[in-house]
């Protein structure tokens, strides 16, 4: 089954870092974010990619055709511009880069990337969302209801801790970031049957994937959700970069599954 990743947006409110990169390619110990969600793919047996590309699109291009050689032992002949690879680390991902738009809203994208996918179901994510989510059980549900949609719902942490207060002010409990106030929302991690395609209006380069199809969808009873209870977080902040970075550091990064 095919994957499919939004990777082409401008990157507004990161944009610290954004304007130098396009998000997909921020780092999370030195290696873009867009690697990490490829690798949690790849490692339930995934490995094959197409990825929407907008802005800076060309980065990304070029940190994959140089993937191979940045990540081999290399002899170089300078004098006959040659070299020879000995041992190589590289992943074993297939990967089709399709420059989809400066400016085209997500549906766009991904109408543009259709001759791509063939008539199969495929999945779909955002490159910048990670998660610990189980891929076969989610493909398993999203198959037991026929539905054209199913999309991973999850449970985001909050941003700040909450105190438990008795009447006298005394502290009786300290949650620190415990999950939202119990609502779902979209966590990317899609799965799509093919009949997707016929929710993209002509006009989809101007519609936003979330604001038109998703909402079409829901409207048409086409659209499930998978409840995912476990890690899930998106990189839309410095700070949510600083937090993904630290608990990589600390070996405690619930999405490394491989």
């Amino acid at each position: 089954m095919k994957v499919v990743i939004f990777a082409g947006g401008l990157g507004t409110r990161i944009v610290e870092e954004s304007h130098l990169k396009p998000k997909p390619m921020i780092e999370i110990g030195e290696k873009p974010i867009l690697w990490h969600i490829m690798k949690c793919y790849e490692t339930q047996g995934f490995n094959d990619f197409i990825i929407c590309l907008g802005y800076k699109g060309y980065m990304i291009k070029e940190y994959f055709l140089n993937y191979y050689v940045y990540n081999s032992d290399v002899t170089i002949n300078l004098q006959t511009n040659s070299y020879e690879i000995h041992r190589s680390n590289s992943e074993d991902f297939r990967i089709t880069l399709v420059d989809t738009g400066l400016m085209t809203g997500t549906a766009g994208r991904l109408k543009r990337v259709e001759r791509y996918i063939g008539r199969r179901d495929f999945m779909l994510t955002y490159g910048d969302g990670l998660s610990d989510v189980n891929l076969h059980d989610l493909i398993s549900f999203h198959q037991s209801h026929k539905k054209i949609a199913t999309v991973t719902a999850v449970q985001p942490a909050g941003r700040f801790g909450l105190l438990g207060l008795g009447e006298d002010n005394r502290v009786t409990s300290f949650n620190e970031k415990p999950l939202g106030d119990g609502g779902w929302i979209n966590g990317g991690f899609f799965v799509l049957r093919p009949e997707i395609f016929s929710y993209l209006p002509p006009d989809a380069d101007q519609k936003m994937w979330e604001d038109d199809a998703l909402l079409n969808l829901a409207k048409d009873g086409a659209l499930m959700a998978f409840r995912h209870h476990g890690f899930w977080k998106c990189m839309d902040a410095v700070r949510d970069k600083a937090e993904l970075e630290e608990m990589w550091r600390a070996g405690q990064a619930k999405w490394k599954i491989w």
